[in-house]
Formats: C-alpha cells, sequence, structure tokens
C-alpha cells in the first residue's frame, strides 16, 4: 500500500509537471503573437534565400549557366545535357526552335533520342522559368512563354477504355483548344496508333492548324508524309536523330535540317531477318516511296562525308595554328636574345671605348704637364703609349669602318678634313704621310701620328671651311660617342 501511494504521487507529479510545460509554452506563444507577421515574413525570407542557394548548388553540380530569355519565341540550345541522364554517358545536344522556323519535326529511328530532344526542350524552358540554370554551353537562348504543353508517352487505360491513339488524341484536343502563339507544344509520335494513312493526315493536320495560328511546336514522327511536309512548307524545319546503322545504335545527335530514316529494313537485317523476308518487304514499297528513302540515304551520305572533311579540315587549321603560334614564339624568343647580346656588346664596346677615352685624356694631361720643359724623347714616348693603347682598343672592337665619302686617300693634302678610325675623332692633316704611310693629324691640342689604314676622308664643315679661308687657324673637335656623366678632377690642381 506504501508503494501505491508513492506511485499516485508520482503520476501526480508528472501531470502537474505537463501542466507546467503547457504553462510554459502558452507564456513564450503569447510573447510572440503579435509577431506573427515578422514571423511568417521571416519565413517566406528564409525559404527563398534557400531555394536560391539550392539553385546555386544545382547549377555547380549540373556546371549550369544562366540561358539568355526573349519573347521572341527563339530557343537556341547549345550542347544541352539533360539533367536526368547520368553526366558521363549523355551526349550534349544542339536544338534550335523560332527565328526562320517555328515548327520542327523530328524523325529517326527507335531509341535514337527523339523523346529525349523533346523533353530537354521542354524541361529546359520549365527550369530557365523558373529561375534555374540550364545545363548547356554560356550564350545558350530560352523563350518565355505563357503555356507549355506536352503529349508524351503512352496514355492507354483500360478502366477509361482508351487505347493508345485514344489517349494521345484525348491530349491533342485539349492542346489545340488552349495553345496560343505564347505556347510552346511538344508531341511524341503524333498520329500514332492507328491506320498510318490517316494517322499521318491528322498529324499534318495538327501541324497545320499549329503553324497557322503562330504557334511555337516540336514533333517526333515515323510517317514518311511529315518529312515531305516539312520540306514543302514555308517556316517548317526537319530534323533528325543520327543513328548508326553498322554498330546498331544511336549517337543521339540532334541534326536540324535533315530529315531521318528510320532504317528498318537495315535494322533488321543486322538483327538477322532473312535477305529473302527483306526482299519481299521492299516490294510492297512505291516506287516513290523508295526513290525518296533512297534520296534520303544520299543526303545522310552526303552530310556525313562532309563533316568529316570539315572535321578534318578544322583540324589542320588548328595545327597551322599552333605551327604558327610556335614559329611566332621561337621568333619572339630568337629576337629576344639577339637584342640582349647586342645590348651586351654596346655595354661592352662602350667601356673599352671610356676606358681609351680615359687613358686617352690621361696621356694629353701628362704631356701637358711635361710642357716645353720637357725632351721631345719623353713626349714621343707618351704618343707612342697612347697609339698602342688606341690600337688595342680598335682590335677589341672590330667594328666596322664607317662609311667612306667616296675621296681616296691617295688626294690628302695638309689641311684636309679626315676621321681617326681609333680615336673616333675628327681632325686635319698636319704633314703629307711618309714611307711607311704615316702622318700627323692635328685634333685640336692633339697632335697625333697615325696611319693611313687608321684614317679616311671627310667632308670639312662650311662653317670650318670659312674660319680657314679667314686664317683663324681654329679646328673644331667633334666627339661622336656620348659625354661621360662624371668629371674627375682628382690629382688636379685649380688651374688644371
Amino acid at each position: 500500500m506504501a508503494v501505491v501511494k508513492l506511485n499516485n504521487d508520482l503520476r501526480e507529479l508528472a501531470i502537474k509537471e505537463q501542466d507546467e510545460i503547457a504553462k510554459v509554452l502558452a507564456e513564450l506563444s503569447s510573447m510572440f503573437f503579435g509577431q506573427t507577421g515578422e514571423l511568417r515574413f521571416n519565413i517566406d525570407t528564409l525559404t527563398e534565400l534557400d531555394f536560391i542557394f539550392a539553385r546555386a548548388e544545382l547549377a555547380k553540380d549540373m556546371k549550369a549557366n544562366a540561358p539568355e530569355f526573349n519573347e521572341r519565341g527563339e530557343i537556341d540550345i547549345r550542347k544541352g545535357r539533360h539533367p536526368l541522364i547520368d553526366p558521363k554517358k549523355v551526349v550534349p545536344i544542339d536544338i534550335r526552335l523560332g527565328g526562320d522556323f517555328d515548327l520542327l519535326v523530328i524523325t529517326g529511328p527507335n531509341t535514337g533520342g527523339k523523346t529525349v530532344s523533346l523533353k530537354t526542350v521542354g524541361l529546359f524552358t520549365l527550369m530557365g522559368q523558373a529561375g534555374l540554370h540550364i545545363p548547356a554551353l554560356d550564350g545558350s537562348k530560352l523563350a518565355v512563354f505563357d503555356n507549355v504543353f506536352a503529349d508524351i508517352g503512352d496514355e492507354q487505360s483500360i478502366e477509361q477504355s482508351l487505347s493508345t491513339f485514344s489517349s494521345h488524341m484525348k491530349n491533342t484536343v485539349s492542346i489545340l483548344d488552349e495553345a496560343d502563339e505564347k505556347s510552346l507544344v511538344l508531341f511524341d509520335e503524333l498520329g500514332a496508333g492507328t491506320d498510318p494513312t490517316e494517322g499521318a493526315a491528322l498529324a499534318m493536320a495538327v501541324l497545320t492548324y499549329l503553324h497557322n495560328r503562330g504557334v511555337h511546336c516540336m514533333a517526333t514522327t515515323h510517317y514518311a508524309e511529315l518529312k515531305v511536309f516539312a520540306l514543302s512548307t514555308p517556316g517548317v524545319l526537319n530534323a533528325c536523330c543520327e543513328f548508326d546503322v553498322e554498330t546498331l545504335s544511336p549517337t543521339y545527335r540532334l541534326l536540324i535540317g535533315i530529315p531521318g530514316k528510320s532504317n528498318a529494313f537495315a535494322i533488321s537485317s543486322k538483327l538477322g531477318l532473312s535477305q529473302e523476308v527483306i526482299d519481299i518487304a521492299e516490294s510492297f514499297i512505291g516506287t516513290r516511296d523508295k526513290s525518296f528513302e533512297d534520296l534520303m540515304t544520299e543526303l545522310e551520305k552526303s552530310r556525313v562525308d562532309s563533316e568529316r572533311d570539315r572535321a578534318e579540315a578544322a583540324a589542320l587549321l588548328e595545327q597551322a595554328k599552333e605551327k604558327e603560334a610556335k614559329l611566332s614564339e621561337r621568333l619572339s624568343k630568337q629576337e629576344a636574345a639577339r637584342d640582349k647580346l647586342l645590348r651586351a656588346a654596346n655595354e661592352e664596346a662602350r667601356d673599352i671605348i671610356q676606358n681609351a677615352k680615359d687613358f686617352a685624356d690621361e696621356t694629353i694631361r701628362k704631356i701637358n704637364k711635361l710642357g716645353s720643359s720637357s725632351s721631345g724623347k719623353e713626349l714621343e714616348q707618351q704618343r707612342q703609349l697612347l697609339r698602342e693603347k688606341l690600337g688595342e682598343t680598335s682590335a677589341s672592337l672590330a667594328l666596322k669602318k664607317k662609311e667612306k665619302s667616296g675621296k681616296k686617300v691617295e688626294e690628302l693634302k695638309v689641311g684636309s678634313a679626315v676621321h681617326v678610325l681609333t680615336l673616333d675623332l675628327d681632325g686635319k692633316v698636319a704633314t703629307l704621310p711618309n714611307a711607311k704611310g704615316d702622318l700627323y693629324v692635328q685634333m685640336g691640342a692633339l697632335r697625333t701620328l697615325v696611319n693611313l689604314s687608321d684614317i679616311e676622308m671627310t667632308e670639312a664643315a662650311p662653317d670650318e671651311e670659312e674660319k680657314q679661308d679667314a686664317g683663324s687657324g681654329k679646328i673644331r673637335m667633334s666627339k661622336k660617342m656620348s659625354v661621360s656623366t662624371e668629371c674627375n678632377v682628382i690629382g688636379m690642381r685649380v688651374d688644371e
């Protein structure tokens, strides 16, 4: 009994605890009751943000891009990949609709990708209008439609007594009632499930009705009559899903502007149907239909050949561009190396010439210091040292001699204008050459002995000729190299 009482007390306390929790929750709820509007706004905002981030994650996973929208009904999907197909297996397709044509009739064998092409257009349109990026190349275009209607798949029903044809026709009737120029309509196997002749006629009637109303439409079919309809009707274009008969496998490439073949005979033959049966089947086909199919075969063969030639030409062009780029790069490297060598050679030549000039200046200072008090032997010794140094400089530089003035050295006379190559200085002939070809040249304050091989004739400046005629006796000395930015006065006195 004692335990029973304790157990009853425990239950009462538990009930009181729940009552207290309810009171606390009610009090907390009453605190937020006045903020209902703000809370609903926050929930809507968080939902919108969550949707934005989800779209971004999906676009990242699909490697998708933002489409360019228009209200002209123009669709241009470039390398579109159906998002529900394995990315490793999906074959990108190019699809166009609108612009020059607003009705596309897709033909080709079964399992060739016709339905996938339809679904890709419809799904991309809805994804784009829902704010999603699409798994296609950048620059793909989508149109904004008020409605997207689709009749895809088999909706036959025993309960509703609907056959395949009836289920399709029921959808078609509702689509024809509502579709307008702001609608996108997708038909899969339009007119199938009934007599081929009547089915083809009905299909052409439906497409003509939609085309006349300006409805943008895509339809898949096996009927040859619809291929001719697309070829002969302005604003309507054929397309086909490529099929490799040799391997009995579709390539899943959509080729716009070319009608496709069902390839039933070729596929049956590859699967083992005897040639006798195939020949009998071909005999039942009219001459006109057979010629049309043969024409389609020739067109397909020509297209494959042209695409192969185009691919080879593109590959050759790419190789030529690569070779051109390599040659251009090699030429740039050679020019850079040449410029580097020239700069190094110029710098080295500048250093050699500067050393020679410094040596010449030092020698001139020594000659000036010796003056009249020194013997001719000492002066001649200094001049000899200068000539040797200049000879070494000339050998080091091995510079190309300047272009001759056209005068011969034999025409030298006292006062002729000459250029001393080793010194790179202009001067005047002071004495005629001796038997060895040595002569004295006056270059400003410097008078030195040089050889005929080290001089060339130059044209005297007009002002200098006038000064000579006036008897001034002044000779201008011009230095061809750049003047040093340094002036070394170490060891010199004030007058110097």
